[in-house]
C-alpha cells in the first residue's frame, strides 16, 4: 500500500474532492482504479474561520503496470510512502503447562482484553468482577442518580465495564505502541458496535450509550470462547504460601469465602478498589504511594467552547469542540483540563457511603448543552501528611468526606467568581447546570489547601487567555474531582508479575493506566507475558 500524509481540504468538501485529491498527489491517470481508506483524520482550527480536515490515507493501486515504488517516486514528495500496516499477533505459547485456569480480577477495559486476548489464545480465564453486569449496573446507577440511594457494589465505578462506561468513551491515548495493540482496541470496539470512525478519527469516542452495547456483545463473544464471568463478586482474599499464588478467595452476598484454587491471577482493578488495595497491602505486596491530581468539574455553554476554538460559524455543522488546557506554576504545581466532555454532563460517580466523587460523562452524540472537564491540580506525597503506600487513598477520602458533608450527599456547586470571593451562590448565571445527581450551591473553598486552591484559580484565569470566557464569573464548578488516576502502583518486574509468584498487577488501578485505551492495552501486555510463559493443559 502507499500512505499519504498531510491531505487538507476544507471541512465541507466531499468525498469526491478527496478521491481527486489522491490523485493529484499521486499523479495518477484519471482512469487508474484505487481504493483507500483514511489512516487518520484531523481538523486543523488554526486559521478560524477557515476551517480545514487533514488525512492520512491508505492507497491501494489497481494498476498492475506501475509498481508502488515507482508511484512513490513518480510523486516525488515527502507526503507519500510505501506503508505496510503492522498487524497483532499474539505471541506463542511458553513452555509451562498451566493445569488450573487463569483468574482476573476486574472487567474494566483492562480486565476486558487481557481475557480477550487469553481466550484467543486458549487459556479460558475465569473473570471475577465485584460489580453488577452492565445492563443491572445502568438501573442501579440510574436509581442512584434520581433518588440519592447508592449500591455500593454496584455504581458508576463498579461493574462491568469499569469506571469508562459512564464517562465520555474517550479513546485517544499517548501511548505510543509500534506493535499494533493501538489498533487492536478500536478494531475490537468496532468489531462489537462502535463506530467504524474511531479508526481513523484524531480524537476518537465511543459515548456511555453505545459503550455499553459494545461491552454486553464483547462479553457474549468471550463467553462462547469459554470464559466464564463471575458477577456481583469480589475478590477478598489470596493464599500465597512462599510468595506464590495458590488460590483465590471471593466473597458475594450467596457464596463467602468461595475458594479457586489456581497458579495465575490478573489485578485488573480499578482506582476505587481500596478494601482491595488494604488486603493486598497486608499481604505483603510491594507498592508505593504516586502523585496524581485532584479538582472540580468546570462548565461552560458549549456554544461558547465552539466558538473560541472554531471562530463564529453560521451555516458550517461541526462537532461539539473539545479543548485541552494546561498551565504550570513556580510552586511546582501543574493545573490541567481531564477527561473534557463536550455536550456533556457532570455526574456523581459515588461508590462509597458518605463519600462524594464527580466525573464527567457523554452520550455518543454529545448533545448536552454544556462543556465541562475536570480541572485539577497536582498532588504529590507530600501534600498527603505520609508516604506509606495507602497515604494517597487515605487522602482522597479525606476530601470526599469533606465534599460529601459540604453537598449533605448532593453535588455542591459554586460559581467561579463566588469561589473567587469565598462567597456561597444563590442562583446559577447565564446558563444552568447540565449534571446526573441532584445538585445544591455550596461552598467549595478550603476542600484544597491554600497552596493549591491559588493555582487552581490561577490556572483558571491563564486559561481565560487561552479560551475566551473560560474563567467567567459564572462558570459551575462541582465538587470534587479525586479519582483522576490511582494513588498508588502495585509493583512489578518486565515479566508483569509482581513480588507474589502468580500475581499480575494490570490497568489503571494498579498504576500503570490512565484511560479506557491504555488500560485494555496494558490488559494486552498482561495477557501477552502469561502466554509466553506458559501453554494451557486444562480440560
Amino acid at each position: 500500500m502507499i500512505k499519504i500524509n498531510q491531505i487538507k481540504l476544507p471541512v465541507t468538501h466531499s468525498d469526491e474532492a478527496l478521491k481527486k485529491k489522491i490523485i493529484k498527489m499521486l499523479k495518477l491517470n484519471a482512469k487508474t482504479g484505487f481504493t483507500y481508506r483514511i489512516l487518520k483524520k484531523s481538523l486543523d482550527a488554526r486559521k478560524k474561520p477557515e476551517l480545514f480536515y487533514t488525512y492520512s490515507v491508505a492507497v491501494e493501486i489497481e494498476d498492475t503496470k506501475n509498481s508502488e515504488e515507482a508511484i512513490v517516486k513518480r510523486a516525488a514528495s515527502s507526503s507519500v510512502l510505501i506503508y505496510k500496516e503492522k498487524e497483532y499477533r499474539i505471541p506463542a505459547h511458553g513452555n509451562i503447562p498451566l493445569d488450573r485456569r487463569p483468574v482476573i480480577a476486574g472487567a474494566g477495559p483492562a480486565g476486558l482484553f487481557c481475557a480477550y486476548i487469553l481466550a484467543e489464545a486458549g487459556f479460558r480465564p475465569i473473570v471475577i468482577e465485584r460489580g453488577s453486569r452492565v445492563e443491572k449496573r445502568t438501573c442501579d446507577v440510574q436509581k442512584f442518580w434520581e433518588s440519592g440511594i447508592l449500591n455500593p457494589k454496584s455504581n458508576v465505578q463498579f461493574g462491568e465495564g469499569g469506571a469508562g462506561t459512564f464517562s465520555d468513551g474517550k479513546l485517544n491515548t499517548s501511548v505510543k505502541d509500534p506493535s499494533g495493540r493501538n489498533r487492536l482496541v478500536l478494531e475490537t470496539f468496532v468489531r462489537f458496535g462502535a463506530d467504524p470512525s474511531i479508526l481513523y478519527d484524531n480524537k476518537p469516542h465511543i459515548g456511555t450509550d453505545v459503550l455499553s452495547e459494545v461491552i454486553v456483545n464483547m462479553r457474549g463473544f468471550l463467553v462462547d470462547k469459554g470464559v466464564t464471568f463471575v458477577f456481583d463478586t469480589c475478590v477478598n482474599n489470596l493464599d500465597i504460601v512462599s510468595k506464590k499464588l495458590l488460590s483465590v478467595y471471593t466473597d458475594s452476598d450467596s457464596n463467602n469465602n468461595s475458594e479457586i484454587k489456581t497458579d495465575v491471577c490478573v489485578l485488573a482493578l480499578g482506582h476505587s478498589a481500596r478494601d482491595t488495595f488494604d488486603m493486598l497491602y497486608n499481604k505483603g505486596f510491594d507498592m508505593e504511594c504516586k502523585s496524581f491530581a485532584v479538582g472540580f468539574r468546570v462548565e461552560h455553554p458549549q456554544r461558547m467552547i465552539d466558538e473560541s476554538q472554531y471562530g463564529i460559524q453560521k451555516k458550517i455543522i461541526l462537532p461539539p469542540s473539545p479543548y485541552k488546557v494546561t498551565s504550570n506554576f513556580p510552586n511546582g504545581r501543574g493545573v490541567y483540563s481531564f477527561c473534557m466532555c463536550p455536550g456533556g454532563y457532570v455526574v456523581n460517580s459515588s461508590s462509597t457511603e458518605n463519600h462524594t466523587v464527580v466525573n464527567g460523562m457523554s452520550y455518543h452524540d454529545r448533545n448536552s448543552k454544556n462543556a465541562n472537564s475536570a480541572i485539577i491540580v497536582s498532588v504529590s506525597p507530600k501534600d498527603f501528611g505520609a508516604d506509606d503506600a495507602l497515604a494517597g487513598v487515605r487522602y482522597q477520602e479525606k476530601l470526599e468526606t469533606e465534599n460529601y458533608k459540604r453537598g449533605n450527599g448532593l453535588i455542591p456547586q459554586q460559581l467561579f467568581g463566588d469561589f473567587c470571593d469565598d462567597r456561597l451562590t444563590t442562583a446559577y448565571g447565564d446558563f444552568d447546570s447540565c449534571t446526573k445527581g441532584n445538585t445544591v450551591f455550596a461552598k467549595l473553598n478550603g476542600l484544597m489547601n491554600a497552596d493549591m486552591e491559588q493555582s487552581f484559580k490561577l490556572g483558571m484565569e491563564h486559561f481565560g487567555h487561552l479560551i475566551h470566557g473560560f474563567d467567567r464569573k459564572d462558570a459551575i464548578l462541582s465538587g470534587m474531582e479525586t479519582r483522576t488516576s490511582s494513588p498508588l502502583r502495585i509493583k512489578r518486574d518486565e515479566s508483569f508479575e509482581s513480588n507474589i509468584s502468580g500475581v499480575y498487577p494490570c490497568g489503571e488501578g494498579a498504576g500503570y493506566a490512565g484511560g479506557i485505551t491504555s488500560a485494555a492495552i496494558d490488559g494486552i501486555k498482561v495477557a501477552e507475558a502469561i502466554i509466553k510463559k506458559y501453554r494451557p493443559d486444562f480440560k
